[in-house]
C-alpha cells in the first residue's frame, strides 16, 4: 500500500475522531469546527511522522543488509553442511560394516 493511502486513511479517520468528540463535548459551533481541524491536523501530522519513521528505517535495513550476499554466505553454508553429513554418513556406514563383519566372523 503506498504511504498516500495511509495519509489520506488516517487523514479522513482524524476527520471522523474529531468530529465525534466535537459532537459529544462541544456546543459552541466556533469550538465546533476549531477542534474538529485541530484533531484532523493532529492525525494528518503524525501519520506524516509515523511514515517518516517508517521509510527511514527501511533505508537503513535496506543498507544494513544486502541481500545478495546473504544469499551466498548461507548457500555456502549450506553446501558445507551437505558436505558433512556426506562424510558423517560415510563413517557410519563404514563403522556398520566393521561391526557386521565383526558379528559374522565371532
Amino acid at each position: 500500500m503506498r504511504s498516500e493511502n495511509f495519509v489520506s486513511f488516517f487523514t479522513i479517520c482524524g476527520f471522523f475522531v474529531g468530529l465525534i468528540f466535537s459532537l459529544v463535548k462541544f456546543e459552541d459551533p466556533a469550538e465546533f469546527v476549531y477542534y474538529t481541524l485541530a484533531i484532523t491536523l493532529f492525525f494528518y501530522l503524525f501519520i506524516h511522522m509515523v511514515l517518516i519513521f517508517f521509510l527511514k528505517s527501511q533505508d537503513i535495513t535496506a543498507q544494513v543488509l544486502d541481500k545478495e550476499q546473504y544469499e551466498a554466505f548461507v548457500n555456502t553454508q549450506i553446501a558445507e553442511i551437505q558436505e558433512r553429513e556426506e562424510r558423517i554418513t560415510a563413517i557410519i556406514r563404514s563403522i556398520h560394516e566393521i561391526n557386521t563383519n565383526q558379528k559374522e566372523g565371532v
